[in-house]
């Protein structure tokens, strides 16, 4: 786990289990938080989640499965949410999407940092390239970077962990400019393979509302808390 400054009591709570590892980085900022622990990564294979991910019981030896191939590099999955109602339906959906954009990008596959494992040797051939600001998302980033130094990325749906949709939590015009971070990473980096992202982005940006009404309706007794941009930082 990295401590990247938290101020609850997160950090006490894992450093309880003999397990876990806390790592402290105080440069604020996911991409700061992210290199620290995948640069403290003694094993082969790297696996990373969100803090508010929860995986499959067989999360790790799907990682494993998929490894053996060896001309895998890095790889994510599908997700669902453990905090909206309509569980299937949704996880079906978000699938679709998730598919129909990853076969539409060819050889330039995103990575989802919630729900994603790649190879220790990948990380040390691109660590040194890998973008260290705001305004983009880091996990498509590290994407970008790793097939520009030809390792594979790929997106499959064995691979599937649960996430949080406390990123509908936001007012519209920060979701907004979340969502639209997804293609602008790609443009910033000069590539062409997001075409597919533009209509999923103005489709969920429609269903605004609605998602955030099943969120909130959902998560009733749950305080109501705001989510921090991860794209945004101090630096």
């Amino acid at each position: 786990m990295v401590d990247n400054n938290s101020t609850d009591e997160s950090a006490a709570i894992a450093s309880l289990f003999p397990f876990v590892t806390v790592i402290s980085q105080p440069r604020q900022g996911v991409v700061h938080a992210r290199n620290a622990g995948f640069n403290a990564v003694t094993g082969d294979i790297i696996g990373r989640i969100d803090a508010d991910t929860l995986v499959d019981p067989d999360w790790v030896a799907t990682i494993q499965r998929l490894f053996r191939d060896q001309s895998l590099d890095a790889v994510s999955g599908a997700v669902s949410y453990h905090d909206l109602p309509w569980h299937r339906f949704l996880t079906r959906l978000d699938l679709s999407f998730r598919q129909w954009i990853a076969d539409g990008m060819g050889n330039e596959v995103f990575l989802f940092g919630s729900n994603m494992a790649m190879r220790r040797c990948a990380w040390n051939t691109v660590k040194a390239q890998v973008c260290n600001a705001g305004g983009m998302h880091e996990d498509f980033d590290l994407a970008i970077h790793l097939y520009q130094k030809d390792q594979t990325v790929r997106f499959d749906r064995r691979l599937h962990a649960a996430v949080s949709l406390r990123r509908f939590n936001v007012p519209l015009g920060s979701y907004w400019r979340y969502v639209w971070m997804s293609p602008k990473t790609y443009s910033i980096h000069g590539r062409r393979s997001q075409g597919r992202m533009y209509p999923v982005v103005w489709l969920v940006v429609g269903a605004y509302f609605v998602i955030q009404l099943l969120y909130r309706t959902y998560n009733r007794a749950s305080p109501r808390t705001l989510r921090v941009n991860p794209t945004t930082f101090v630096d």
